[in-house]
Formats: C-alpha cells, sequence, structure tokens
C-alpha cells in the first residue's frame, strides 16, 4: 500500500476479553486481553474479528471489538463510506 497519501489506510485493531458482566463493558482481567491485530482495513478486521468471536461462542462473557484506529489517528477520516 502506498504511503505517499494516494491510498488511505484505514486502520483497524481487533481485541477482545472476558467481561465481567453480559450488560457491561468491563473485563475481567485487563492482563488476558487478547489483542488479535491491526488490519489495513475494515473488510479483513471483520474477518478476524468473526473468526475469533467464533472460536469463543462457547463462551457468553468473551466480547471482541473493531476499533476504527484511522477515526483517533485522523477525525477527518470519519465520512460517509468510511468503515
Amino acid at each position: 500500500m502506498s504511503t505517499d497519501g494516494g491510498d488511505r489506510q484505514l486502520l483497524h485493531l481487533v481485541f477482545g476479553g472476558e467481561l465481567e458482566n453480559l450488560e457491561g463493558l468491563r473485563f475481567r482481567d485487563l492482563d488476558k486481553l487478547d489483542i488479535v491485530g491491526i488490519f489495513p482495513n475494515y473488510r479483513t478486521a471483520e474477518a478476524a474479528w468473526r473468526a475469533r468471536a467464533q472460536a469463543t461462542v462457547d463462551n457468553a462473557h468473551m466480547r471482541y471489538f473493531i476499533v476504527h484506529l484511522h477515526r483517533l489517528l485522523d477525525p477527518a477520516t470519519d465520512g460517509p463510506g468510511d468503515k
């Protein structure tokens, strides 16, 4: 991928962990968070998220998330069509 500005990198972080309860977003143990990785676009991040979520489906307290890093790094990228 080009770094000269021709192709925007829309970085996404996929991570998860075991929640204290099903209604909240507080993790039981921050030392045990599963950092799946950082991905160059939403499509690949979603595929990784689905795979990891499916692998832990037997534990109702496990949750995985996709964080739109590009929105944190450059809020101007939060426009129509940006996932």
